[in-house]
């Protein structure tokens, strides 16, 4: 019999912990893909950040190092600093890098750290409880938003990927969505990309990868996945914000 899919050998064959209906899982699998294709398992250092995704370092099968909340990339610059032939790459939520990794994020840029960020949006803080994040959607709901993020109050969510995409030191920035096959084969593409601008010394490269949290969102998970795609999308809109070419391709 034709073996038409296996776990990628970057992953350990372990169950995680996420909830059902969290797409951590399907963003670790392209990560995982993308370091066997290229060949750069070996290499590869990854940093884990605090928040749903800090156990990545369990799944994940290179090495990993463990940052304290919000410095995943100034972790990253020193190991790549260090270590040059490394392949380093950062995993981080949007509680951890929009808000108080938000410094971090952009001085990196700045510099064009030769590192690849994986940044999960799922607009809310998710380990913690589900309080509102940067990136909580104007009326969303959360813990400490029981009313809605009010824009007069909170302000409207912070894009990312178009503020990084300001930064001359960031080569490829871009916006990608889990919540449907054809979504999910441009994410693993993006993914790809931004591994391979750090492989070509290139510099600084980010993927945001738009989630889901169906238990904080107080949702079963086809019902996340369809507020993705009509409350998240049309605000966080997907595409290339930056590339080496200079090109920006959204939709």
């Amino acid at each position: 019999m034709k073996q038409v899919y296996s776990v990628p050998k970057s992953l350990r064959p372990v169950s995680t912990h996420y909830c059902p209906g969290c797409t951590h899982g399907i963003i670790h699998k392209l990560v995982a893909e993308t370091i066997d294709e290229l060949g750069v398992r070996d290499r590869a250092i990854g940093v884990a950040s605090v928040g749903c995704s800090v156990f990545s370092y369990d799944y994940f099968d290179c090495d990993f190092q463990q940052a304290a909340h919000g410095r995943a990339p100034a972790v990253a610059t020193g190991i790549r600093r260090t270590v040059p032939d490394a392949v380093v790459f950062t995993y981080q939520g949007d509680g951890d890098l929009a808000s108080i990794g938000t410094a971090e994020i952009v001085h990196a840029a700045m510099r064009s750290e030769n590192i690849t960020v994986v940044f999960v949006n799922n607009a809310i803080y998710g380990m913690t409880g589900g309080q509102m994040a940067p990136t909580t959607m104007v009326g969303q709901r959360t813990t400490t938003s029981p009313e809605g993020r009010i824009k007069g109050l909170a302000g409207e969510p912070i894009r990312v990927s178009e503020m990084l995409a300001t930064i001359p030191g960031a080569t490829y920035v871009a916006r990608v969505s889990t919540t449907s096959p054809a979504h999910i084969a441009k994410a693993k593409r993006a993914i790809k990309k931004a591994f391979e601008v750090q492989l070509a010394g290139g510099g600084f490269s980010l993927v945001e990868c738009l989630s889901t949290c169906p238990t904080n969102w107080g949702m079963s998970p086809v019902e996340a996945m369809e507020w993705v795609d009509k409350n998240m999308i049309p605000y966080y809109p997907l595409g290339e914000f930056r590339t080496p070419e200079g090109g920006q391709t959204n939709g």
